[in-house]
């Protein structure tokens, strides 16, 4: 098990540099990694409002599907967050930064 730990560990890292993991982050990215929950706090709200605007008027179920689709998107975008903080704090251990 840990040789394949290792090596999946090994294809991310590779995948990750290849796509550019290893650039600087830039001033938003550092932003927004400093505060994951609140960026997707910030994304959450307005996508809600965007799926109560585009909901028909005449169903009752809007809200609750609004509400959970703007949860949605915001927990993928906490998720990205939390995954670019994790890269900077790799960056740093490698003094990369």
């Amino acid at each position: 098990m840990t040789k394949r730990r290792r090596s999946l560990g090994n294809a991310f890292r590779t995948l990750d540099r290849v796509l550019g993991g290893q650039r600087p982050p830039t001033r938003l990215q550092r932003r927004v990694a400093e505060h994951p929950y609140v960026a997707g706090l910030c994304v959450t709200v307005p996508y809600i409002l965007f799926f109560l605007l585009i909901a028909p008027e005449d169903e009752t179920g809007n809200l609750p599907f609004a509400t959970l689709g703007g949860l949605a998107v915001g927990t993928c975008f906490t998720l990205t967050a939390l995954a670019e903080r994790s890269r900077q704090r790799r960056l740093e251990r490698t003094r990369q930064v």
